[in-house]
């Protein structure tokens, strides 16, 4: 969580051309600190590069999913918004009103689940949470 990620030399690692337009949707992509959608993705790549065009963006973020270099979220009605691939597991806290998310790691839960799965016969393998809230307003 919050580990910068060099999406470019992923993409080199993987094989993948890069063109001029990619280099920068890439370093925009491992400079990020939230989950971006595509329009949000392509505003601040346009900022750097004004004629690369959100078809581009969009090309270019399916192709970098499907190298396995950044992951799609769906999170509850919203855009698919984008992270790059993280080494170590994290889940995500939603807040509904403002649509931050929030990454969050406890350990606690991940032994919970795991315990779960056990006693109802399997290994967890893998697994995604999303939780969705809404920020407590402090009184006073």
């Amino acid at each position: 969580m919050g580990t910068t990620i060099d999406v470019e030399a992923l993409c080199l690692k993987k094989g993948l051309r890069i063109t001029e337009q990619r280099r920068v949707i890439a370093r925009v992509l491992s400079e990020v600190n939230d989950h971006p959608d595509v329009e949000a993705l392509h505003h601040r790549v346009a900022a750097i590069d004004p004629r690369i065009s959100i078809a581009t963006v969009y090309r270019t973020v399916k192709l970098f999913e499907e190298a396995g270099i950044i992951e799609r979220h769906e999170f509850q009605g919203g855009r698919s918004r984008y992270e790059t691939v993280q080494d170590e597991h994290h889940d995500h806290l939603i807040d509904i009103e403002t649509g931050r998310v929030i990454e969050f790691h406890d350990a606690e839960l991940e032994e919970l689940q795991q315990k779960i799965a056990a006693r109802l016969g399997f290994r967890l393998a893998d697994h995604r949470m999303e939780l969705y809230g809404v920020a407590i307003k402090a009184k006073g």
